[in-house]
């Protein structure tokens, strides 16, 4: 069944996939580059911070190795004795220790970057039953990571056994130079046996990351199905955001419905179109749509218009225009200001917010406005 699942994973993983499994901390990670570092930190130290350490060791190895007589055997001086050895110690082995925990965090910092996840510590019964443990000690993973260890033991052990051998045809001479001179050898031919190692373990950790990465990635592959759903988990399941339309829409038509109860006129096709307007001379540089619709919403604005006692002017040309040029709570254009002043003047002056200047008579509707539908004047505009 598992070879039947991962046979079915023939998808890229996506960009969430990936991220999820950051943030759980599973990312690509091999732990021959933090060998490789190590290393290369080693190298470093011993060309840096040996020399300045090797004084200070053969100075406090120096009353132990050619003085041992001198030292008091009872109690109380064994314990100074001890407790000021282990001070200087920790003063001499306290940077490179510091260097070494600096080299580990960039090492694993360069590798997954700034990431931190408390999942690898969470208790899990998989990591205490025997079962689990018997395969993960037999899984492919684990004899590719033995085969992996044994290669690279084997590749460092020949090199270091060919390279090093030659250097120590004197080393029963060692004995009988001084300390200081004993240690330059040493510290020599470790330079050497270190930069070696380097120079392989580069190689291994190059190849290994790469195996990782690909590893890695190979995991978080998904089936058709697994992508179909998590697209569907982004997007939205189509009924469910059908619904959220649905909703919305209808909250919308809500609002602009009690909108319309405090409109100054509505302009209708009559049967067809419904437009509201609202304009305040003082604060208004130009009249607001305040609600629009057509068929059942049209004849809903314009029984709110009634029940609310809000004007009603029939102009087909002016409220197709307006309909299709102007959304919900946006001013009229230009284009369309002489029309619309045309018709709130005339309800303005029914209203008395205007002076009357001879008979109120309402403006005939403009249908070069609305150029396709010359055959529809039905006789002039009127209001109610």
């Amino acid at each position: 069944m598992a070879d039947q699942d991962d046979s079915e994973k023939t998808e890229e993983p996506t960009s969430k996939r990936i991220q999820d499994a950051r943030r759980k901390g599973n990312i690509a990670k091999s732990q021959e580059v933090n060998s490789w570092a190590a290393l290369v930190g080693l190298l470093f130290a011993i060309v840096t911070f040996v020399p300045w350490m090797m004084p200070k060791v053969a100075s406090l190895s120096f009353q132990f190795i050619e003085q041992p007589h001198n030292i008091p055997v009872d109690l109380d001086s064994l314990q100074g004795v001890f407790s000021a050895t282990m001070l200087s110690l920790l003063f001499i082995t306290g940077p490179i220790l510091v260097f070494f925990l600096l080299i580990g965090i960039l090492s694993t910092w360069v590798q997954v970057g700034g990431v931190f996840s408390t999942e690898a510590i969470k208790p899990k019964f998989s990591s205490i039953s025997p079962i689990s443990g018997i395969k993960r000690l037999v899984s492919p993973r684990s004899l590719v990571e033995f085969a992996k260890g044994l290669v690279k033991l084997i590749l460092v052990a020949v090199v270091s056994f060919f390279i090093a051998l030659p250097m120590l045809d004197d080393i029963e001479l060692y004995a009988a130079q001084d300390l200081f001179t004993s240690l330059e050898k040493i510290e020599d031919i470790a330079i050497i046996l270190v930069f070696w190692c380097v120079a392989i373990m580069t190689v291994v950790a190059v190849l290994d990351f790469s195996f990782q990465k690909f590893d890695h990635k190979k995991k978080l592959r998904m089936s058709k199905q697994e992508v179909k759903d998590e697209h569907r988990q982004l997007e939205g399941d189509p009924k469910v955001k059908a619904r959220l339309a649905q909703i919305r829409q209808e909250r919308q038509r809500e609002r602009m419905i009690a909108a319309v109860t405090k409109a100054d006129l509505v302009i209708t096709n009559p049967t067809h179109y419904a437009v509201a307007l609202k304009y305040d001379m003082t604060t208004m540089p130009a009249p607001i749509l305040v609600g629009k619709g057509i068929d059942d919403l049209a004849t809903r604005i314009r029984e709110t218009a009634d029940e609310n006692e809000v004007p009603i002017v029939e102009n087909p040309p002016l409220a197709r225009a307006l309909y299709a040029a102007v959304e919900l709570d946006e001013s009229i254009p230009e284009h369309l200001y002489h029309a619309v002043a045309e018709v709130i003047g005339y309800v303005f002056r029914l209203k008395g917010k205007l002076p009357r200047e001879g008979p109120i008579r309402p403006p005939a509707p403009d249908w070069s406005l609305d150029p396709g539908l010359t055959e529809e004047n039905d006789g002039g505009g009127r209001a109610h």
